[in-house]
């Protein structure tokens, strides 16, 4: 049975940090609705009201894209072991850039990986668990580097022209502000 909570708690913080994937959720008034996969060490609970994930530069930047016209994100952490459970975490969100006011105090909280281009913060307004009893069990069997790999030989340089030749707008034309 699912459980709503309006904050995140010790539990729940020590849940979060066994995940190696989360999930997060994005959608403008009109459009796409856009559901990522996220990986790598780059989640953190910055407070029981607030979570954030370092952005790293891919193929798209939806959820910014997203944020700047409807704030409203869902990220979702999910056990694929033994214990089973879903959270989904909902709330504002919005991204810091390098250069922002709360840049350097988050970004404090995150082992640096070439290609960042934001970190994205969720306000979380509440919290859901439920019992995850149809998730199949896998085993984790390692990170991909495949994009730090791509990052470090791109260049810092180089991911910035990347960013503005591919991550000026989403998919459904709205601009990344």
């Amino acid at each position: 049975m699912a459980q709503f909570f309006d904050a995140l708690d010790d539990d729940h913080r020590e849940f979060i940090a066994k995940q190696r994937m989360f999930f997060t959720a994005t959608a403008p008034e009109t459009g796409r609705i856009n559901l990522s996969p996220k990986g790598m060490d780059t989640f953190r609970v910055v407070s029981p009201h607030r979570v954030a994930y370092l952005d790293l530069t891919g193929s798209g930047n939806e959820a910014a894209a997203h944020l700047a016209h409807d704030s409203r994100m869902t990220i979702m952490l999910c056990s694929f072991g033994r214990a089973p459970l879903i959270m989904r975490l909902y709330g504002a969100g919005r991204p810091v850039r390098p250069g922002d006011d709360a840049w350097d105090s988050l970004h404090a909280n995150f082992t640096p990986e070439p290609g960042t281009r934001q970190i994205i913060v969720l306000d979380v307004e509440s919290v859901q668990t439920s019992c995850g009893f149809a998730v199949p069990m896998y085993t984790f069997q390692g990170e991909r580097d495949t994009l730090r790999r791509f990052a470090e030989k791109t260049g810092e340089d180089g991911m910035a022209e990347y960013r503005r030749k591919s991550n000026r707008v989403s998919i459904d034309g709205k601009p990344i502000t």
